[in-house]
C-alpha cells in the first residue's frame, strides 16, 4: 500500500467524519440525551453504512446514483424527509414535561438497536454520502489499482468513522459533560432537533453537483 495514498486516505477520512453534518449531530444528540452505549451503537450503525457506499462505490451503484439526476433527487428528498421527522420529534416527543420534573427519569429511553438503526439511516439515506465516495475513489484510484487495494482504501474511511464517532461519543458520555448537558437537556434536545430540521431543508434544496 502506496504511503502517500494511505495519508491521503487518512486525511481524507477525517476531515470527512469530523466536519459537521447529520452523522455528527446524531452521534452528539444520541450521547448527551442518553448514555455511552447509545452513542458507540450510534457509532457503529453510521460505521456499517458508509461500508454499504464502499461496496456501492466499487459496484458503480454510486457513480449511477451520483450521474442520475431522478435517483439522486429520490434519494435526497427521502433523506430529508427523515432528517426533518428525527428534529420535529425532539419538539413534539417531551410535550408536557413539567419542568420540576427529572428529565432523565422523564425522557423515553433508547435501546441499542434503535440507535443503531439511527446512526445506519442516517448515513445511508444521505446522498452526499454517494457523492463523498465517487470523489474519495477518483483522488486515490486509478485504473491500474488492485481491487484488493479499493477495498481497504474504503474500509479504511469506516475504520476511521467507527472511532472518530466512538471517541466523540465516550468524550460526550463523561459524567461531568452529561451532568452539565443534563441540566440544559430540554434544550439540547430543541437545538438539535432544530439543526437536524434545518440538515433536512438544506437537503432537501441541494442540487446534483458532481455531473
Amino acid at each position: 500500500m502506496n504511503s502517500t495514498n494511505l495519508l491521503t486516505v487518512t486525511v481524507i477520512g477525517l476531515l470527512a467524519v469530523m466536519s459537521p453534518g447529520p452523522d455528527f449531530i446524531i452521534v452528539t444528540r444520541n450521547s448527551l440525551l442518553y448514555h455511552k452505549r447509545v452513542g458507540l451503537c450510534t457509532a457503529v450503525g453510521i460505521a456499517l453504512g458508509s461500508i454499504w457506499w464502499v461496496v456501492a462505490s466499487l459496484l458503480g451503484i454510486s457513480l449511477v446514483i451520483s450521474k442520475t439526476v431522478l435517483l439522486f433527487n429520490a434519494l435526497k428528498w427521502i433523506g430529508a424527509a427523515y432528517l426533518i421527522y428525527l428534529g420535529t420529534k425532539s419538539f413534539v416527543g417531551r410535550k408536557g414535561i413539567s419542568a420540576t420534573t427529572n428529565e432523565e427519569c422523564s425522557r423515553p429511553t433508547m435501546t441499542s438497536w434503535t440507535a443503531f438503526k439511527l446512526g445506519l439511516l442516517t448515513n445511508l439515506l444521505n446522498p452526499k454520502a454517494a457523492l463523498f465516495f465517487v470523489s474519495f475513489f477518483s483522488i486515490v484510484i486509478t485504473p491500474k489499482t488492485p481491487i484488493i487495494l479499493r477495498t481497504a482504501y474504503g474500509l479504511e474511511i469506516s475504520l476511521i468513522a467507527l472511532l472518530w464517532f466512538s471517541l466523540l461519543a465516550t468524550v460526550l458520555s463523561g459524567s461531568r459533560i452529561k451532568s452539565f448537558f443534563e441540566r440544559i437537556s430540554l434544550w439540547l434536545e430543541r437545538v438539535t432537533g432544530a439543526i437536524l430540521i434545518a440538515l433536512g431543508i438544506k437537503l432537501a434544496l441541494s442540487r446534483l453537483s458532481n455531473n
